[in-house]
């Protein structure tokens, strides 16, 4: 989810509520902690130099249990953080939230909550890695001996 539909979001909405992908909701006392701009610059397996640029809100749980953030106030955290960090507002928004670590979503929205979406890692350079994108499937019925499994035949 861009930063600029967050935003459209929040204008829309009375209380702000996070689900995680387990559906338990985060609980309503959050503090958003931190808006941040991310900026990555990596090489990946394959030798080739990649940007990438998020959107960062980080998640806290405090003992603070009569706050409750509204729409309005998040609103203008993300305008502040916009104006100050030179922020561009089609970029993609990803989470923080602290469980047993801290762990990284992506954000999604399913008409009353926000929700956190579980993020996974990925070879960027399948090509030149020579990862197969999908398993070979092999017929048992097309192995010469099936009953005999050599390295390289195919059978494991």
């Amino acid at each position: 989810m861009k930063l600029s539909e967050v935003k459209n979001i929040l204008r829309q909405l009375e209380v702000i509520a996070f689900q995680l992908p387990d559906g338990t909701l985060v609980p309503n006392h959050f503090h958003v902690t931190e808006v941040g701009k991310i900026s990555r610059h990596f090489i990946d397996c394959g030798g080739t130099v990649r940007e990438e640029k998020t959107v960062n809100f980080q998640l806290w749980n405090a003992d603070d249990y009569d706050h409750r953030l509204h729409p309005d106030k998040l609103l203008k955290i993300i305008e502040l953080s916009e104006k100050t960090l030179n922020i561009d507002e089609n970029l993609p928004v990803e989470v923080e939230y602290q469980g047993e670590s801290i762990s990284k979503y992506g954000l999604g929205f399913e008409g009353e909550n926000f929700l956190l979406v579980t993020t996974q890692t990925d070879c960027l350079a399948k090509d030149k890695c020579r990862i197969p994108s999908e398993k070979p499937r092999v017929k048992l019925s097309a192995l010469k001996n099936p009953s005999r499994c050599a390295p390289g035949s195919g059978c494991c």
